[in-house]
């Protein structure tokens, strides 16, 4: 989880040889280049606004007292434990595909709606409240959930975290899940349990590339600051919140080897 601010925060230290307020701001690296401001340092850290050569501008300094970053779209990715994890996946795994194999009713829908791959989402979608199994992984899920929406900063006084949806995504080669959002729900997520090399990584779409008129596009759509989509890899014992309105999508994987992986929202009452 990243959110970077621009500007100088506490402990902010210059670097020698150039008058503090203007340490760490250049001139562009040519003429006809306006003094574009770049954000540098440590995810997390303390951030300063550089362009790409050697002296300091008053162009600069007013780029760095002038441009803040706002409503910024928090992302959290982790592990679900350090630790003692390969005993419940295991079982996560043997109920997964039990479920596949005896659940009817979800096969005729992925035939539908799914073409190639299997979800429960159409046929069991409550499965923390059906299997042992899911629900001891949706209470570990749970602290992680917690923790995203404190640094959400909502206001949870007197209002309860509950997760409303959980279900299977078992997804081969070719198998795709094109872009949606998970309407009505607070938080959404995907916990991996099996991740084979090749497989698809999770996309994020920026929420604002709707309202984009008159924009002429970025100059590098792959950097992540500035690009259009951002990707999580996918990674067994890993698991990816965000808020549901934000859109995303699950390109093809490149293996033939199924990508395995429980999703779910929580709501608030």
């Amino acid at each position: 989880m990243q959110l970077g601010e621009f500007d100088r925060g506490p402990g902010f230290r210059c670097p020698e040889g150039l008058p503090a307020p203007l340490r760490g701001f250049t001139e562009p690296s040519r003429p006809d280049e306006p003094a574009a401001a770049h954000l540098s340092g440590r995810p997390g850290a303390d951030c300063a606004l550089t362009s790409t050569r050697g002296r300091a501008t008053p162009v600069a300094l007013f780029h760095m007292r002038a441009i803040q970053a706002w409503f910024p779209t928090l992302v959290y990715s982790a592990p679900l434990a350090r630790r003692g994890l390969a005993s419940l996946n295991r079982q996560l795994l043997v109920e997964c595909r039990h479920l596949r194999s005896t659940d009817d009713a979800g096969r005729r829908w992925c035939a539908r709606n799914y073409p190639g791959g299997y979800t429960s989402y159409g046929s069991v979608s409550v499965l923390h409240e059906v299997s042992p199994t899911f629900a001891e992984l949706a209470r570990r899920i749970g602290r992680h959930v917690r923790r995203y929406v404190v640094a959400l900063d909502l206001d949870m006084a007197g209002r309860q975290l509950a997760m409303t949806d959980c279900w299977v995504n078992m997804m081969p080669r070719h198998a795709v899940h094109s872009l949606h959002l998970h309407p009505l729900s607070l938080v959404s997520g995907t916990y991996y349990l099996v991740t084979p090399p090749g497989s698809a990584a999770f996309k994020f779409e920026d929420p604002r590339v709707d309202r984009f008129m008159a924009r002429p596009p970025v100059r590098d759509p792959a950097r992540a600051r500035t690009g259009p989509i951002v990707r999580y890899p996918a990674k067994a014992g890993h698991l990816v919140l965000f808020e549901s309105w934000l859109r995303h999508e699950v390109p093809a994987s490149e293996t033939a080897a199924e990508r395995i992986s429980i999703s779910f929202n929580y709501g608030w009452c």
